[in-house]
């Protein structure tokens, strides 16, 4: 199974930026997709966005759309989520996934990153 490995967490500043990394080990059929999810303390794990190894098609959820960036190198393996405009209630533990198909669901995803911390202070 693919392993994911996330990085590039921290404490921002509202209106700051953040850029998160996901390293995979591998590229498999299991893992067309690469996902961001986040949770927040007493929160279900949410969608953030999501991209397609192949065609670099993207999809983004509401609450992110207009701040945050999704892209992936493909020599490097790697996946990365630009956070832009960053707000309080963006604070939460994001999570890198990797699932054979495009969903927003987190039990569509099969691997998951061990989580990065990511706080916005006001």
């Amino acid at each position: 199974q693919v392993q994911l490995v996330e990085s590039g967490g921290g404490l921002v500043q509202a209106g700051g930026s953040l850029r998160l990394s996901c390293a995979a080990s591998e590229r498999t059929s299991s893992s067309a997709i690469m996902g961001w999810f986040r949770q927040a303390p007493g929160k279900e794990r949410e969608f953030v966005a999501f991209i397609s190894w192949s065609s670099g098609g993207t999809y983004f959820a509401d609450s992110v759309k207009g701040r945050f960036t999704i892209s992936r190198d493909n020599a490097k393996l790697t996946v990365y989520l630009q956070m832009n405009s960053l707000k309080p209630e963006d604070t939460a533990v994001y999570y890198c996934a990797a699932g054979g198909y495009s969903s927003i669901l987190p039990k569509s995803y099969a691997a998951w990153g061990q989580g990065t911390q990511v706080t916005v202070s006001s």
